[in-house]
């Protein structure tokens, strides 16, 4: 195993902005086109809920968590992209924990894995998911095969 990136050290972000709007009349195959262009346009995370709405309307809420200075492209995707006519926004703190990225060599050639670290304790360690669905694919094996073998380097 060896470092791939330098580390992201443990911080409070208070630049933080969580964005909300509710759905009951955007179709669905357009969701994952968004999710995409606010992803691309620097959101740090982007998610749905079921819910219902007034006169029990199925519906989804789209939320949304980005940097303030992020707040006003975001705002104009949801408009330009979604049938939402009103964005709700919160101010958020966020507490980051540091992050290293190691390269981890399986049977099957070398995986990216993000560690979470805490009072310099490695507490999560996550294979990336596009590098072990490469592997897979590549080999015709499971999927949680390329991640079990992971995570028995790490052990």
């Amino acid at each position: 195993m060896r470092e791939k990136h330098p580390p992201d050290y443990e911080h409070i972000d208070d630049q933080m902005v969580k964005v909300e709007v509710n759905l009951d009349d955007t179709p669905g195959e357009w969701l994952g086109y968004v999710m995409d262009q606010l992803l691309e346009a620097g959101a740090n995370d982007v998610f749905y809920t079921p819910i219902y709405m007034k006169k029990n309307r199925p519906g989804v809420m789209l939320q949304l968590l980005c940097s303030k200075q992020k707040l006003e492209t975001m705002q104009d995707i949801l408009f330009s992209e979604t049938t939402t006519l009103g964005i709700r926004y919160y101010p958020l703190t966020v507490h980051r924990t540091e992050r290293r990225f190691i390269l981890v060599e399986t049977e099957w050639g070398k995986v990216t894995v993000k560690q979470g670290i805490r009072n310099s304790s490695v507490f999560q360690s996550s294979p990336e998911y596009e590098e072990c669905k490469a592997i897979a694919k590549q080999h015709q094996i499971p999927l949680k095969r390329v991640y079990e073998a992971v995570w028995n380097v790490l052990k």
